[in-house]
């Protein structure tokens, strides 16, 4: 295995899942929630928004994506670890994906307390 800090973001949102299977149903059901909620208040988010990194437009166009990924494979995030990283963990994708994981976990909606410790460990 390759050093933590070689690793991309497909790679350990793959070593997450295998990791902790359990907590994955309850994170994409936050994600959709998630999703759900950018998607429905865009002119709030659009004029609260200061990242400089991208456009607020990208945010959406992300949002979106994410519940496009999540219609075309309900089953297979769950069950595969390659589903659920090459499709929520690639390129553009992870901002938002990642964003989510790290707000699941902050706000405590995590049951597994090495969860919270992992995504710290892989994403924060």
């Amino acid at each position: 295995m390759q050093p933590l800090k070689l690793l991309n973001n497909v790679q350990k949102a793959r070593l997450l899942h295998s990791l902790l299977t359990n907590e994955i149903p309850e994170f994409l059901g936050y994600l959709n929630e998630f999703t759900e909620t950018v998607l429905n208040d865009k002119e709030r988010i659009a004029a609260e928004w200061k990242d400089q990194m991208f456009d607020v437009g990208l945010w959406f166009e992300l949002a979106a994506e994410v519940q496009r990924v999540m219609a075309k494979y309900p089953k297979d995030l769950y069950k595969s670890s390659a589903v659920f990283s090459d499709q929520l963990f690639g390129g553009f994708m992870a901002m938002f994906t990642a964003h989510a994981l790290v707000q699941y976990t902050t706000s405590g909606k995590h049951t597994d307390p090495k969860f919270k410790q992992a995504v710290e460990l892989f994403f924060g």
